[in-house]
């Protein structure tokens, strides 16, 4: 049976799995963090350990879920917008080809789960998982590219995922330089 939507799923799948790893390893540090401050034992008082630890990882992985959930969709459509703009394909074959690249995120999601100990391993599941989708994306639309068309398409991506992580980056340092402007010293 070859039907072009059985994996169709993957990519929720590889968003619940990366979500659940990077869930488990911030609810870890928040209890160790919540049991340094002295807050922890306060709060199981009045709510149970397991209670917890449950609400905490389900927020976490909510958290975690919108996050690759938004970058998944901003890479969708940076994928097509540059297959727009450098490709010879009209009829979506290229589409259609880089779909089994939903194996690579699976994978890396699985692996992220039995990882979710270390951040720094954790961190390079994914990285490494992003960058060979990147390979596989290029290697599968070359054929409708020319070699400038190819190189054109990656300097698109490259730039945009530059310019995304400043834009994103220089946010968070001006939400934390006025978070801190507004404390009462």
């Amino acid at each position: 049976m070859k039907n072009t939507y059985l994996t169709s799923h993957f990519p929720l799948i590889s968003i619940m799995l990366f979500s659940l790893a990077f869930s488990i390893y911030s609810e870890r540090m928040i209890i160790y963090y919540l049991e340094n401050i002295g807050l922890y034992s306060g709060m199981i008082e009045f709510f149970s350990e397991r209670g917890i630890h449950l609400t905490l990882l389900f927020v976490l992985w909510l958290f975690f879920f919108m996050l690759f959930a938004a970058l998944k969709l901003i890479a969708n459509t940076v994928n097509e917008l540059s297959l727009l703009f450098f490709s010879k394909d009209e009829e979506g074959a290229d589409l259609r080809n880089i779909r089994r690249g939903a194996w690579i995120f699976l994978i890396s999601g699985i692996i992220a789960v039995v990882a979710s100990v270390e951040i720094i391993v954790l961190l390079g599941v994914f990285v490494i998982s992003c960058f060979t989708y990147f390979i596989f994306f290029i290697y599968k639309v070359s054929d409708s590219l020319s070699s400038s068309a190819l190189i054109g398409l990656i300097f698109f991506h490259l730039f945009f995922w530059f310019a995304f992580g400043i834009a994103v980056a220089y946010a968070l340092v001006k939400l934390y330089n006025s978070l801190i402007a507004s404390l009462p010293l």
